[in-house]
């Protein structure tokens, strides 16, 4: 078994919305396969939420089997979005602003410059 850094993981997915928590590995593999058809072997994380905002869930395939992760935090909740049925792919910046209990979406970072362009 090894360690993983998350940021480093190349596609990292949200499942939006509501996701019954009581699913393990098994119920939540065939979430990402059955309803958005979508490859859980292909070096990506997924990421579940249930009702309560204060827990979340992280499925990984490792290359030898599955790694779930549960954590549920003591003060704050995470600011996830509600898009049901929706999967969205997030850098690493934005798992960081998530885990932090910002929204994905922050309206004021500063965006990488496109090489080629000067203002």
């Amino acid at each position: 078994m090894k360690l993983i850094d998350f940021t480093q993981v190349e596609n990292i997915f949200i499942v939006c919305g509501k996701t019954d928590m009581r699913r393990q590995i098994d119920g939540l593999a065939a979430t990402i396969t059955e309803e958005y058809d979508m490859d859980v072997y292909n070096d990506a994380l997924f990421l579940f939420c249930g009702g309560h905002k204060d827990r979340f869930k992280a499925l990984y395939w490792e290359g030898d089997g599955f790694l779930l992760l549960y954590k549920r935090l003591e003060n704050g909740k995470l600011n996830w979005p509600l898009n049901q049925n929706e999967v969205q792919k997030l850098s690493a910046q934005q798992l960081r602003w998530l885990l932090e209990g910002l929204s994905i979406n922050q309206k004021v970072s500063i965006k990488p410059a496109v090489k080629g362009s000067i203002a």
